[in-house]
Order: C-alpha cells, then sequence, then structure tokens
C-alpha cells in the first residue's frame, strides 16, 4: 500500500504533467491564431494584387494615342494637384513625327506662347452641340496647338473614332482619319497634371489620379507623342498622371455626350483598349475658335 509520500509525489508528478499538456495546448493554439493571422493578411494582399493586375493596364500597348479603358475603374484616386503658377510667356516646341500629317496642316509658331487666361471653342456636330473653354494657365502649349488646328480647319469633318463607357467614361476624337492613328505629323511634350510629378515611366506603374467629369485630355501614345487627338470625359476616371488636361466642357457639351453615350459603342476594341466606334456616329461638323 503506498504512503503519503509516495501518493504526494504521484499527485506532483499528475499535475506536472497536466500543467505540460495545458501549457502545450496554450503554445498551439497561439501558432494557429499567428498563422491564421499571416494567412489573413497574405489573403489580403493577394487579393489586392489581384484587384491591381485586373486593374491595370498591359505594360505596353499597341494602340497608337489612345487612354486603355483597364487603366480606369471606379474613382479612387485624388484629383491632380492644382497647376504651378507660370510666367506668362512660355515656349514651345513642337518636332516632326507621329507619322505623316492625316490632313495638311502648319506647325503652330512656339515663341512667346501666352500662359494666362482662357479661350472658347465652339464644336457643332449631328448629335448636339459641345463647348470647351481652353486654359492656357494649364497647358499652354497644348492650347496653342489646338486652337492652331483649330484655325487651319484641321477638326472639320473628323469624326469621333472611340467612344468607352466602362471604366473610362469617355469619348475619343481629333483624328480626321477616323482611324484612331492619325495625328498633324508634329508631336509636343505632357503639360499639366503630368509636370506636377516627378518624371515617369509609363511602361513602370504610375499611381492614377481623379480625371473629372467635364475635363478635356491630349491622348498620347507615349511621352512627348501629343499631336491632335484628345479625349472629352463625361464621367469621373481613373488614370495615371500622363494624359494632359487643357481644357473643360460646358453644360451643353455634357448633355451632348450623355446621349452620346447612352447609346453605346459597337465592341470593336474590346477588351484593350477598351469600347469602340460609338453607336450614334460623332462628326464635327465645325470646329470654331470663340
Amino acid at each position: 500500500m503506498p504512503s503519503n509520500e509516495q501518493r504526494r509525489q504521484a499527485a506532483k508528478r499528475k499535475l506536472e504533467r497536466r500543467l505540460a499538456r495545458q501549457a502545450e495546448r496554450a503554445r498551439k493554439r497561439r501558432q494557429l491564431t499567428i498563422a491564421g493571422s499571416v494567412l489573413g493578411v497574405v489573403v489580403a494582399i493577394a487579393a489586392g494584387v489581384g484587384i491591381y493586375y485586373l486593374t491595370r493596364g498591359d505594360d505596353k500597348s499597341d494602340n497608337a494615342a489612345t487612354p486603355d479603358s483597364s487603366l480606369a475603374s471606379t474613382p479612387q484616386a485624388a484629383p491632380p494637384p492644382s497647376p504651378q503658377p507660370k510666367p506668362e510667356t512660355v515656349g514651345c516646341v513642337y518636332r516632326d513625327g507621329g507619322g505623316d500629317a492625316a490632313k495638311p496642316v502648319a506647325k503652330p509658331n512656339g515663341d512667346n506662347i501666352v500662359a494666362k487666361g482662357q479661350e472658347a471653342v465652339t464644336i457643332t456636330t449631328e448629335q448636339g452641340p459641345i463647348g470647351i473653354t481652353l486654359d492656357r494657365a494649364e497647358s499652354p502649349c497644348t492650347v496653342n496647338s489646338f486652337a492652331s488646328l483649330v484655325s487651319q480647319h484641321y477638326y472639320d469633318g473628323a469624326p469621333c473614332h472611340r467612344l468607352s463607357t466602362q471604366g473610362l467614361k469617355m469619348l475619343q476624337c481629333g483624328d480626321p482619319t477616323g482611324t484612331g492613328k492619325g495625328g498633324p505629323g508634329y508631336v509636343f511634350d505632357n503639360e499639366y497634371p503630368t509636370d506636377q510629378y516627378p518624371p515617369m515611366d509609363p511602361n513602370e506603374d504610375v499611381p492614377p489620379v481623379l480625371y473629372k467629369r467635364g475635363v478635356v485630355a491630349m491622348a498620347n501614345a507615349g511621352p512627348g507623342t501629343n499631336g491632335s487627338q484628345f479625349f472629352l470625359l463625361f464621367g469621373d476616371s481613373q488614370l495615371p498622371p500622363l494624359y494632359t488636361i487643357f481644357g473643360t466642357i460646358d453644360e451643353a457639351g455634357l448633355r451632348t455626350l450623355d446621349k452620346i453615350a447612352a447609346s453605346g459603342d459597337d465592341g470593336s476594341l474590346n477588351p484593350r483598349p477598351g469600347g469602340g466606334k460609338p453607336n450614334q456616329p460623332v462628326t464635327f461638323q465645325s470646329v470654331k475658335l470663340g
């Protein structure tokens, strides 16, 4: 029969084993909790990466002078910062490039270009009027080129070749050939909002900004390739700050764009860059300054 001392030793060993089991279970619970947290973080990161790669564009697009709808999503980014004040006049450089001119046109003068004030443009289409206010303080070289093309009747008779209503909500115009590949035979550099950021490589991941409804911006095929094509935004869109903003659309113009957008597009440019020819044809019957 065991003595009291033996019973005490046995009880002590039993207690030690029970405490050891409890400590082991607690250790495993901590490991499972940590593993679960890590897994949650990994899943969240994976989901974020997945969404990013679903909404970003290819590193390189084979579509000339056109923003990619896959770069646009529900706007979450902030608008670009306000433009920095410029001198009263600036010098603009217009270089030969972008292929042959879609329509005979002279390069604009780039000397002593006014960098303040606004200029009105009236576009007449079969779908309704589109009034634009050009902002020289934002992008004087772009406005100077646009005004020069208008004064030479470059845009008269030009069709708008692309409509996008998913993600990127815009009508793209400015190519007299209607193919999306035509330009004026010269190119020039980006201005606002690109000039508000450090130098950017469009083939790298560039944080997006909000291009708001009513904005007029230049289409391009990369840095320094602006020509004559531009897009009219009828809805807030999220894009890298690689497209020069140079004006705004009036209320009548937005109503015209909403009408065009409501009819949709033929989807001929899906999935990349997105959209297609407007189902309701849009042609610039006339484009006039003032």
